[in-house]
């Protein structure tokens, strides 16, 4: 969850840092710091030279002294864990002597056993982290080189970790490992990069190699090797990052997550892009790793994911019994790991994440690839954890997504989940007829998401006229249900409004008692067999007298307000129907003054439990 930076090479290394430090601010953090050292004769130690600052990148930069030049250095944004947001709990971390600098994402669950010894044996601590024991293991690790310091102490760890290491006796090197937590080398021209992010390393490197748990590697100014925890070197081949550093920029928007909102037209032609079949009326997923024999062996589907992946995923489990008549469910990673789940050998699981690095759903994964299960992963960063750790899989290709709210990758991600459900009901029971009409309804997905976008401004107006509200309801029936559990995170994670979502079903059984004038109620009202339905439920509301905006295919009389979205395939309508939803969270949110894109207490990527 927070972000890692590290550089060896010629160049100034302070200004570096920093710049990597803002590339990653978008990952959720509450303070910073920088720690650099310089090159000096053979033989000769380093002076670690050090600032960290509670609060944002800028205000790391300006304590940073304008004399602070240095060729190597390793920086941190941290996202609490241990200990509350101070300049003293801040990384990097440094022991006594000022010879061992750490910074480190992930945690160490042996931490206050480990203190409580170092303690013991007169060493004082300076913080409330966890990641302040390693830094006195490595210093107080009887070896003689720093890898095999790094390695001594990882052996008396137990947690995660993506780890920088800098020692002034060994200023010619960085020393990394990795257990649960993304470390990234960046490989340039004489000079070498670490991250937890390619979004660090983009903008002076392509070139990248992506450590496996349990791996280790030092960096040095001209070269980099890669080793496993135990000692034994590992083969480490570099890819070539698809995204470039203008990727990352905000586009003449004033905040990430309008760029992204506004990006999803172009983002699901991409993902639809060289897959489609029109002459067998099916689509293409070269890396699922799945023949048809195999296909028509799965007997049910367990998708898994966390918090807007899981969504996605719940709409997924409905397109894939809607057109491949499988039996699918979803359920949330962070719970399936715990509740020692019954592995059935005829169940496909499927682990989505935006990062491909989610710690709760690549925790799943791994259990299940030990209990030999099949494992396909749906995920946006190429050669992340679970992609490589998954028997196959596919990418959604939405692009970097900057803001921490999720919008363009939920978006792809359901579009996927569709393509997957109309290639495994092609090599089923769905008909060709079938399959040309979903085909069609996803060609016409980017225009119709166009057409929703060009109605911002009147989103705008009704998210003012609902942005006094202190709490709302979402509700939908079937397709409608996992769109209102979606758009009402949207709502809290970046406006901060109480927001429940529940099944339209489902408000006379209890949340019925939450019905006034105070509390509105966005409906999700798709034009299918559900209709009357939902409809009868609207009255419900009106009769106690509740405020209803509702997100229909035409207006809606028994709705204060309606966004009338265009209609496409009932199956296909979900992904239409979320995306005025994005907006209406984004400018209620921004009609409140909130931080868009870092909202309190939330990260990009959790790669913690």
């Amino acid at each position: 969850m927070c972000g890692i930076v590290g550089y060896i090479g010629k160049r100034d290394v302070a200004p570096l840092l920093l710049e990597g430090l803002q590339r990653l601010e978008y990952r959720g953090y509450d303070s910073a710091g920088i720690v650099i050292t310089s090159k000096t004769a053979a033989g000769k130690p380093g002076t670690l030279k050090m600032v960290k600052a509670k609060g944002r990148v800028r205000e790391l930069e300006a304590k940073v002294p304008k004399r602070f030049a240095g060729t190597t250095g390793i920086a941190h944004t941290r996202w609490a864990t241990h200990g509350a947001p101070s300049d003293e709990n801040a990384h990097p971390h440094l022991d006594a002597d000022n010879k061992v600098a750490v910074v480190h994402n992930g945690i160490i669950d042996n931490a206050s056993e480990l203190r409580a010894k170092l303690t013991a044996d007169g060493i004082v601590f300076l913080s409330e982290t966890d990641t302040e024991v390693l830094v006195h293991l490595i210093a107080r690790a009887q070896a003689d080189t720093l890898e095999e310091k790094v390695r001594e102490a990882l052996r008396h760890v137990e947690g995660t970790y993506g780890i920088a290491v800098m020692h002034a006796d060994f200023n010619d090197r960085i020393v990394v490992a990795r257990n649960g937590s993304p470390v990234v080398l960046g490989i340039g021209e004489k000079e070498m990069f670490v991250a937890s992010d390619v979004a660090a390393l983009v903008a002076h490197t392509r070139q990248v190699v992506t450590l496996d748990d349990g791996e280790m590697a030092t960096l040095k100014a001209d070269d980099f090797r890669t080793y496993t925890t135990e000692g034994s070197t590992t083969t480490a081949t570099p890819t070539t990052v698809e995204w470039e550093a203008e990727s990352y920029d905000m586009g003449g928007h004033d905040t990430y997550m309008h760029k992204e909102i506004f990006e999803q037209a172009d983002a699901v032609d991409r993902v639809l892009r060289g897959r489609i079949d029109d002459r067998f009326s099916t689509v293409h997923l070269g890396g699922l790793n799945l023949d048809a024999r195999e296909a028509r062996g799965v007997r049910r589907i367990k998708i898994l994911g966390c918090g807007t992946s899981y969504h996605a995923g719940q709409i997924g489990a409905q397109l894939i019994e809607e057109l491949a008549r499988i039996p699918a469910d979803a359920e949330p990673a962070s719970e399936f790991r715990y509740r020692n789940p019954v592995v059935d050998p005829d169940t496909l699981y499927v682990a989505v994440s935006q990062s491909g690095e989610t710690y709760d759903v690549l925790a799943a994964v791994q259990e299940l690839k030990r209990k030999g299960a099949r494992v396909l992963g749906v995920v946006n960063v190429v050669g992340s954890a679970i992609a490589r750790e998954a028997d196959g899989g596919t990418y959604v290709h939405a692009g970097p997504e900057v803001c921490v709210v999720s919008t363009k990758c939920f978006t792809n991600t359901v579009v996927a989940f569709a393509l997957l459900a109309l290639h495994l009901g092609r090599i089923r029971d769905l008909s060709v007829a079938d399959g040309k009409r979903i085909i069609d309804g996803l060609r016409r997905l980017p225009e119709q998401i166009s057409e929703i976008l060009a109605g911002e401004d009147e989103i705008k107006r009704l998210a003012a006229e609902y942005a006094d509200a202190k709490s709302m309801m979402f509700i939908g029936r079937v397709r409608g249900y996992p769109v209102a559990r979606e758009a009402s995170l949207k709502l809290k994670e970046v406006s901060y409004i109480h927001a429940e979502a529940y099944p339209a079903s489902e408000l006379k059984h209890g949340p019925l008692a939450l019905i006034e004038p105070a509390m509105p109620t966005v409906a999700i009202v798709p034009d299918d067999d559900l209709l009357e339905k939902n409809r009868a439920a609207m009255e419900e509301i009106k009769a106690r007298s509740g405020r209803i905006l509702a997100v229909a295919h035409q207006a809606q009389e028994k709705a204060d307000h309606t966004i009338v979205v265009p209609k496409n395939e009932n199956e296909l309508d979900p992904i239409l129907m979320g995306i005025p939803l994005q907006l209406f969270a984004y400018h209620t949110a921004l009609a409140m003054g909130r931080d868009i894109d870092k909202p309190r207490n939330l990260a990009k990527s959790v790669t913690v439990e």
